[in-house]
C-alpha cells in the first residue's frame, strides 16, 4: 500500500498482467460478539493480510486475525470524524493491486446499511471480482438475545430495515408514510441509526401510529455491556433521554415488542444471556 501504480497498466487500478492481483472480501462482523461470526468470516479473517476494519468492530473479533495481518482502521461512525468513503476505497484498490489479501471488516452485515454496495462497485470498476460474508444485523440479533422474534404471525407480517440517517442532500425516509404502511400492513420497523433523530421520526410516525405502539431501544447489541429500555412510540424521546441512550442503537417498533415484555415477566424463562454476561 505505498501509492505506487503500474505505468504499463492497461485498465486504471489494474496492474499489468494481473501479477500482483490479490483478492478483496467484505466480511460482516455481527453486532459484536466474536461468537456470532460466520465460520466463513472467521475463515476470511484469519486469511487476510491487510484488515480495513470499521470502528464498530470489536477488539476481539479484530484479535481474531492472523498475527502478521495488517490491521487499518478506518472509522465511520455518525456525529463523529470520520475516514473518507472514497480514501477507505482507495485504500482497497491499492492493496489488492500490490498482492494483499484485503477485508473490508464492517460491523453487522456489509449489505445493511454497510455502504457494502458503494464499494462492491467502486472495486468492479477497477477490475477487482469481490467476495461478500454477510454477518448478523444489529436489529435482529438484538431482538433475539431480549428472546423475542422480529416477525410472529400473530403480530407482524413482516419487518422493515429503515435508517435515520439520510445522505446529505437526500430528504429521507418519509416517516409518515412508512407509518400508515406498517399500521396498515401490520410491519415491524426496525431503525438504525435513528436516536439523534429521535424527535423528528417520533413526531413523523405518530401521524399514523398510535402513541401506545410498544417501542424498544436497544444499545451495544451482543455486547456485555448490551442495555436496552422498553417503552411506547408516544414515550419514546423522553425514554432516550432519561436513560441516556446513544449510539450505536436500534429502535424497533410494533407489536412484536410486547413480547420483551412477555420474557421478562416474573416466572418467565430466563432470556438468552451473552456469552460474557
Amino acid at each position: 500500500m505505498n501509492g505506487t501504480t503500474d505505468s504499463h497498466s492497461s485498465t486504471p487500478g489494474t496492474p499489468a498482467g494481473n501479477a500482483l492481483r490479490g483478492s478483496c472480501t467484505l466480511v460482516g462482523a455481527g453486532p459484536g460478539d466474536p461468537e456470532l461470526l460466520t465460520i466463513k468470516a472467521l475463515k476470511a479473517l484469519q486469511a487476510a493480510t491487510v484488515l480495513l476494519v470499521d470502528d464498530l468492530v470489536s477488539d476481539e473479533i479484530v484479535a481474531l486475525a492472523a498475527p502478521g495481518a495488517r490491521v487499518v482502521h478506518v472509522g465511520k461512525r455518525g456525529g463523529c470524524k470520520s475516514t473518507p468513503q472514497a480514501f477507505i476505497e482507495k485504500l482497497m484498490v491499492m492493496a489488492v493491486n500490490e498482492g494483499e489479501n484485503v477485508v473490508r471488516l464492517k460491523g453487522g452485515d456489509p449489505f445493511i446499511f454497510g455502504r457494502g454496495g458503494e464499494e462492491v462497485e467502486h472495486l468492479r470498476a477497477a477490475g477487482i471480482e469481490v467476495t461478500v460474508i454477510n454477518g448478523i444485523t444489529a436489529g435482529l440479533a438484538g431482538m433475539t438475545l431480549l428472546g423475542t422474534p422480529l416477525t410472529h404471525r400473530e403480530h407482524a407480517h413482516g419487518v422493515v430495515f429503515v435508517t435515520g440517517h439520510a445522505k446529505p442532500g437526500d430528504a429521507g425516509t418519509d416517516w409518515r408514510q412508512l407509518a400508515a404502511t406498517a399500521r396498515d400492513a401490520r410491519l415491524t420497523l426496525v431503525i438504525y441509526m435513528g436516536v439523534s433523530s429521535a424527535a423528528h421520526i417520533q413526531q413523523e410516525l405518530l401521524t399514523g401510529l398510535p402513541p401506545s405502539t410498544p417501542v424498544v431501544v436497544i444499545q451495544h447489541v451482543s455486547l456485555p455491556h448490551q442495555r436496552h429500555a422498553l417503552t411506547t412510540l408516544g414515550e419514546l424521546c423522553h425514554t432516550i433521554e432519561r436513560e441516556q441512550l446513544g449510539s450505536p442503537s436500534v429502535i424497533v417498533i410494533g407489536d412484536v415488542v410486547r413480547g420483551v415484555a412477555a420474557a421478562q415477566a416474573p416466572g418467565a424463562l430466563p432470556l438468552m444471556r451473552h456469552a460474557a454476561g
